[in-house]
C-alpha cells in the first residue's frame, strides 16, 4: 500500500515523523508539494542553521550534505528521523519519495496532513523560500 501525503502548508517535522513511522511499518510513502511545506521557528535562525550545515559538508569534505533542491532537502530531513545506523533504516529509506508539485503521481488517494490533525505555526518559513535564499 502506498501512502500519499500533501505537504502544502504543513510542518516538515510533523510530516517527517509520521512518514518515518509509516516507513518503519513497511509502507511506501510519497510526499507531494514539498516546496510549500513549512519549518516552524524564526526565519533568521533556520536559515543560519541550514547555511552552517551546508558550509560544514562541502563536496570535498565529510559531513552533512544539504541540497539546494527542495525535494532532496526534505528527503534528507526525513532521513535524520530514521535509524540510519541500522540496516532496517537504510532499507526503508528507499521507499520514500518526495515530489515538487504533484510529481508523476496520478489522482490516487491523497492523505492531507490536515486530516492528521497538525496545526500551522505562527512563525514559519517555507522550503521554497529557503531554497531561494540559499
Amino acid at each position: 500500500m502506498k501512502i500519499i501525503i500533501d505537504a502544502k502548508d504543513e510542518v516538515v517535522g510533523r510530516i517527517g515523523s509520521y512518514a518515518a513511522k509509516q516507513l518503519l511499518q513497511g509502507q511506501e510513502v510519497a510526499i507531494i508539494n514539498v516546496e510549500e511545506a513549512v519549518i516552524s521557528g524564526n526565519k533568521a535562525d533556520i536559515l543560519s542553521k541550514i547555511k552552517r550545515l551546508r558550509n560544514i559538508g562541502g563536496s570535498s569534505q565529510k559531513g552533512p550534505k544539504m541540497s539546494k533542491l527542495p525535494d532532496l532537502l526534505v528527503k534528507r530531513m526525513i532521513r535524520g528521523m530514521l535509524p540510519w545506523d541500522k540496516s532496517k533504516g537504510r532499507n526503508v529509506f528507499h521507499h520514500l519519495r518526495c515530489y515538487v508539485g504533484k510529481g508523476d503521481l496520478k489522482d490516487e488517494e491523497v492523505k492531507s496532513a490536515k486530516a492528521l490533525g497538525f496545526k500551522k505555526p505562527m512563525k514559519f518559513i517555507t522550503i521554497k523560500e529557503i531554497v531561494k535564499l540559499l
